[in-house]
């Protein structure tokens, strides 16, 4: 099968769970491990029948099986069923005899027998079952994607209601990954468990994950994007404290808005449309894909619209060169602590430039 795109491959995995017809072989890869794990768990959940799951379901891990065992397993008939199916993970690991039984099996799949295999975050793309299975690429989640992810788990995994509100300031506290804000909804889900109805709120978020509303990475971006230097420092600490949060990920996301106003501000230079910013914004990150930017993209490109105006050219000349050195130096050993570091960034980010004017 020649390698499909990561959206073909999501969909192709979704239509074989809805109609239960799968293909013979997948290669799931990617970035978001988690995913890849829940992916295998459904599929396993529609794809064998429970009463006869002893006989005809093999999970196995690439380093810890023999060639020869693997082509017995792949040569035995599904019992009693329609199909068996065989999970490989962590496929990249397989030793030579095995992966040589795995190569001459992909090239004709029995019919019978649904292959899972299962590459880690971090693993090259095998070429080869790009183009013989089906591919299914994990990509971690982007700022678009991570609310509706983060409603989509409270309501049909953990049968809760969560506010727009919470959704938010919980996203703003934890980032985009999977499994970090799959442990802090499970531990709001027991906190909020009583009563006929379960909502999480703002409050419930402020009391498990230690954040309020006001005290984000996103607030600190916009404190930033705004050149309000005393908002900033004052969030800094409260931001540095929270799950997931560090020195690098906030400078990572200050380079993201602010190279994202540096495009901006020449876009709109250059003849855009003022109220068409958000737009345009919104299709830069579609194109990037994989930009951190610290929160949802609706946050990020309403945020970064309204800053235009509070950035001259020589003011992003500036802050780009400013926070390139910021990260150097967090790459370094230093007397200075993290937070002593973003202090003085924060505070060259929102000096403006002696020699700049208001932007024309």
């Amino acid at each position: 099968m020649a390698a499909a795109s990561s959206s073909a491959g999501q969909k192709a995995l979704r239509t074989a769970m809805q109609t239960r017809v799968f293909d013979p072989v997948y290669y799931f890869h990617g970035a978001e491990d988690y995913l890849k794990e829940e992916a295998v768990r459904q599929l396993i959940d529609i794809a064998v029948d429970p009463a006869t799951r002893d006989f005809n379901l093999e999970i196995l891990r690439g380093g810890d099986v023999e060639g020869e065992a693997l082509g017995s397993l792949l040569g035995t008939p599904p019992m009693m069923a329609d199909r068996r199916v065989i999970v490989v993970k962590d496929v990249a690991a397989l030793r030579k005899d095995a992966r040589h039984a795995l190569e001459q099996y992909v090239v004709r799949p029995a019919t019978d027998i649904v292959l899972v295999l299962v590459a880690t975050a971090g693993a090259k793309d095998d070429r080869l079952l790009l183009d013989q299975a089906t591919p299914v690429d994990f990509e971690s989640l982007s700022g678009s994607r991570v609310p509706k992810w983060i409603s989509y788990y409270a309501t049909h995994d953990l049968g809760c209601e969560i506010t727009p509100e919470a959704v938010t300031l919980l996203q703003g506290a934890v980032g985009t990954e999977v499994a970090q804000l799959k442990t802090e909804l499970d531990k709001l889900a027991s906190f909020v468990v009583g009563g006929d109805r379960r909502v999480i709120d703002e409050q419930a978020v402020a009391a498990i994950v230690g954040v309020r509303r006001g005290e984000t990475l996103g607030d600190l971006l916009d404190a930033v994007a705004n050149r309000k230097a005393d908002v900033a420092l004052e969030l800094l600490p409260h931001v540095l404290s929270q799950p997931k949060s560090s020195a690098v990920t906030i400078v990572m996301a200050l380079a993201t808005q602010t190279l994202a106003i540096a495009w901006g501000r020449a876009r709109r230079d250059g003849g855009a449309a003022g109220q068409r910013m958000e737009n345009e914004f919104f299709a830069l990150l579609k194109e990037t894909g994989s930009s951190y930017t610290g929160r949802s993209w609706g946050e990020a490109v309403r945020a970064w619209a309204r800053a235009l105006d509070a950035w001259s050219t020589s003011d992003l000349d500036a802050a780009l060169a400013t926070l390139l050195t910021a990260d150097a130096a967090l790459k370094e050993t230093r007397v200075s602590s993290d937070e002593q570091l973003l202090q003085s960034l924060v505070l060259a980010l929102c000096m403006p430039q002696r020699s700049s004017r208001r932007a024309a």
